[in-house]
């Protein structure tokens, strides 16, 4: 019955570590070894005395420990319990003992098993200090008598660290059957608790860790912060640099309120539509691609004012003749006058051809110098080149001889350097006379070459 006792009460141990719940949430497990005392003073033992032959007194001492206890001076319990939750755990607890004082009386020493089911509830959780009281049952031997026991318990544990403590007890374990033992049982001894799983190595359970892979601050749930700059890896859009909280972890070298990652000037305080970059004369392109960034100028010009090389009041970009000055209702180009156009065709009147041919005599060389200069000064001005007979032989060959005069002068002109889209050759024959053809004097101011301006 004895090495059956202890085979039960080590099966029972084996059972309470693979099949009991948890310790407290990130250590589940707590083992406690120790020694305990059985006192059954103040308890009525007569019962358990008659069966034994043995007689006992009691007196109204209560609590005696130099004169009921019985301590068996070695390891005497071991107790395993493991957390279910909000403060609970169950677990099991096998004792041994030698029992030499029943109450006030001697006996012979008696072995002493017990096993007991437990359900504790901790008082105050994650505490040094962690006071709990106990409720169960189990069954005692004395000897080779049995009974069951319903148990109640208050005790102490003091944590030294997660793991290691100190526990001390007290339960009063009342018998079922009139010939057991109601008794005190006091437990001293050291706990341990474990289970609870730190991949990481950072001191913050798996349980508890938001990072358990990677070792991280408690103040981060176990996520790690990098850079040291507050703000945790996982929220921090620069985790190997130490930013500012408002730039999301970034930092921002300049101070314009752009993250340097974000900010094309890092080292200049710069605006925000320009990512990060200065522009010094305000014309919205940054001094970085202004190529005059003290003076504001659009972009399509890269940061420049628009030229005016002329001076006429027409930007070069919108002068169609940027070197010479003309007039905003002409586009920056020149306007031919009344005064112009009839400089042009008196010039014009006096080139002078072979007899009743197209070819031009060469004396009338230094006019076509004249002509080429007024042109040039109105460089996109388009003008008629017209060649006019008087009455003299048939209107046939009239018109014939007026278109290739005409043809004539508008190909020395572009010969000259005259673009030839300014310039559109018309010959009129002798239907536009400016004078008689009746007289000499008439017919000679009829055959003439005129170049008008098209309007």
């Amino acid at each position: 019955m004895k090495h059956l006792s202890k085979l039960v009460v080590a099966a029972l141990m084996i059972f309470g570590l693979n099949s009991i719940q948890a310790q407290d949430e990130n250590n589940p497990w707590q083992v406690s070894i120790g020694v305990n005392a059985i006192d059954t003073y103040p308890a009525n033992a007569s019962q358990l005395s008659e069966a034994l032959g043995q007689t006992s007194s009691f007196g109204n001492e209560f609590f005696n420990a130099n004169d009921h206890w019985n301590i068996l001076p070695s390891i005497s319990y071991v107790g395993v319990s493991r957390y279910i939750g909000d403060g609970f755990s169950v677990g099991a607890r096998g004792s041994l003992n030698r029992i030499s004082k029943l109450g006030d009386v001697a006996v012979d020493d008696l072995s002493h098993y017990a096993i007991d089911g437990t359900i504790k509830y901790n008082i105050l959780q994650n505490t040094k200090l962690d006071p709990f009281v106990e409720i169960g049952g189990g069954y005692t031997w004395v000897d080779e008598i049995g009974a069951g026991t319903v148990n109640g318990g208050v005790g102490l544990n003091y944590w030294f660290s997660d793991n290691f403590g100190v526990t001390l007890q007290t339960q009063y374990k009342h018998a079922f059957e009139d010939y057991g033992v109601t008794h005190l049982q006091h437990l001293a001894g050291l706990s341990i608790r474990f289970g609870g799983t730190d991949t990481d190595g950072d001191g913050i359970y798996d349980k508890d860790d938001a990072c358990p892979e990677v070792a991280g601050l408690e103040a981060f749930n176990g996520c790690p912060d990098s850079d040291g700059d507050g703000i945790e890896d996982g929220k921090d859009d620069c985790p190997n640099e130490a930013g500012l909280k408002e730039l999301n972890g970034c930092p921002d070298a300049d101070g314009d309120g752009i993250a340097d990652k974000d900010d094309a000037c890092p080292n200049e305080a710069g605006l925000e539509a320009l990512a990060g970059c200065p522009d010094a004369d305000g014309d919205g392109v940054a001094d970085k691609d202004d190529q005059c960034p003290n003076e504001a100028g659009p972009a399509e010009n890269n940061g420049c004012p628009w030229p005016d090389t002329d001076g006429d009041g027409v930007l070069d970009k919108d002068d169609q003749c940027p070197d010479v000055a003309g007039t905003v209702a002409n586009n920056g180009c020149p306007e031919v006058t009344e005064e112009v156009q009839k400089q042009l065709n008196d010039y014009a009147r006096t080139i002078l051809f072979d007899t009743g041919k197209s070819s031009l005599k060469p004396e009338s060389t230094s006019v076509f110098v004249d002509i080429i200069q007024i042109l040039n000064e109105y460089p996109t001005a388009k003008f008629t080149v017209e060649g006019h007979t008087d009455s003299v032989g048939s209107a046939k060959l009239n018109q014939r001889l007026s278109e290739e005069r005409a043809n004539s002068v508008r190909d020395f002109l572009i010969k000259e350097g005259i673009a030839a889209d300014r310039l559109t050759a018309i010959g009129y024959g002798e239907d536009r006379p400016i004078a008689s053809n009746n007289t000499r004097a008439g017919r000679a101011q009829n055959r003439r070459t005129e170049i008008n301006l098209v309007k």
